[in-house]
This record gives structure tokens, C-alpha cells and sequence, in this order.
């Protein structure tokens, strides 16, 4: 996997979820109508239902070891307001994680981030789309160099988002970037939900 190589040098690279990085909790204001102005639509609709479900069944055991190396925890996680996800934590490595989030409470999509931009998510930057589904980063604060955190959404629908959060290993901090290695996971991701 292409992450390896631009998030690892060894067993210590990759990436986890920045515990504060979240996928937005969407605003219940301005326009209904999705997506909002200036906000990428999508095309083809993905379900992903059975994900949500069963969150930790979205990147293969294969995938994560890739990822995080061997003996990686797998722990479901129920984020209140924002949906279910799973992150994954090598028991080897300090930091190194992967975290996907279904943002299931409040239905607006990749809108109710552009929503937020320059407020509460002063760090935005839209990305390349993933084979016609949109993604942008965002955050809180800039976590890139400092901590070696990103957070990507990737809209699945106009309704819909899937958040991919990664930290980089000690190691990497600061030379790999976090946010290119979580848009390779969200890729993963991506393909893991069309082949169902």
C-alpha cells in the first residue's frame, strides 16, 4: 500500500485519529438544500450501511497491518453526536493510529463542514476527489507539523460523509504528511465500500 511508503520508514509509520478530530457535528442552520453553495456534490451515492453497523469491518486485518504493522486493536467507538466509527492502535508503536467515522447524527454531509470554514475549522483545505467522491481536510487547529495529525472527509452522498483521522508515528512527525496518508486510507476506504 502506497501509505506504507509515505507514512512509514518502518513498523512505526503510519497514522491515527487526533483524539479531538472528529467529524463535524453539522450545523442546523442556513440552507436545507444539499449541497450547500460552493460545496462539491456526489454523483453516485454510496451505501454505507453495513459499515456503520459494523464499523471495525471497514479496512481488512490485511489492510491494517499494512498500515500499523502486526498485533494492531481494533476498538469500536460510539462518537455521540457525530455516528459510529472504529480506530485502530498498533500496541507497538506510540501514537501510530487509523480512525474511520460514519457521521451519521445530523445528515448534511461535506456541507455542514464548508459551513465551518475559517470558524471552526480554521485548517481547510479541499483535496483531490477520490474517483468522483469529494474530500477536504479540516480541523480545529493545524495539527499537521506539530503532532502529525489530519483529518479527511470524504462525502459518500450529499447527505453522507465518512471521516478518516490518522496520526503519524513519533518518527514521522513532521516529515511525512498526515493529511496525503489519510487521503491514501480514505482511497482504501473507498474502495473497501464499492466492493460491498
Amino acid at each position: 500500500m502506497l501509505l506504507v511508503a509515505a507514512c512509514t520508514t518502518t513498523r512505526n509509520g503510519t497514522a491515527t485519529p487526533s483524539p479531538t478530530e472528529s467529524p463535524a457535528s453539522p450545523s442546523t442552520e442556513g440552507s436545507s438544500r444539499l449541497p450547500g453553495d460552493g460545496v462539491p456534490g456526489v454523483a453516485a451515492p454510496l451505501d454505507t450501511g453495513q459499515f456503520q453497523r459494523e464499523p471495525c469491518t471497514t479496512l481488512t486485518d490485511s489492510q491494517i497491518t499494512q498500515l500499523l504493522g502486526p498485533a494492531t486493536v481494533p476498538k469500536p467507538e460510539d462518537i455521540g453526536e457525530v455516528g459510529v466509527g472504529c480506530s485502530w492502535h498498533p500496541t507497538s508503536v506510540t501514537q501510530a493510529t487509523v480512525s474511520v467515522i460514519y457521521a451519521t447524527k445530523n445528515r448534511r454531509g461535506l456541507t455542514a463542514i464548508y459551513e465551518q470554514k475559517g470558524t471552526t475549522f480554521p485548517l481547510f483545505i479541499p483535496m483531490e476527489a477520490i474517483e468522483g467522491y469529494p474530500t477536504v481536510a479540516y480541523g480545529q487547529a493545524d495539527l499537521r507539523t506539530s503532532s502529525g495529525k489530519c483529518a479527511i472527509a470524504m462525502g459518500t452522498s450529499n447527505e453522507d460523509i465518512v471521516d478518516v483521522s490518522i496520526a503519524l508515528s513519533e518518527g514521522n512527525i513532521g516529515k511525512k504528511d498526515p493529511c496525503a496518508a489519510a487521503h491514501e486510507v480514505a482511497a482504501t476506504v473507498l474502495n473497501n465500500l464499492r466492493a460491498r
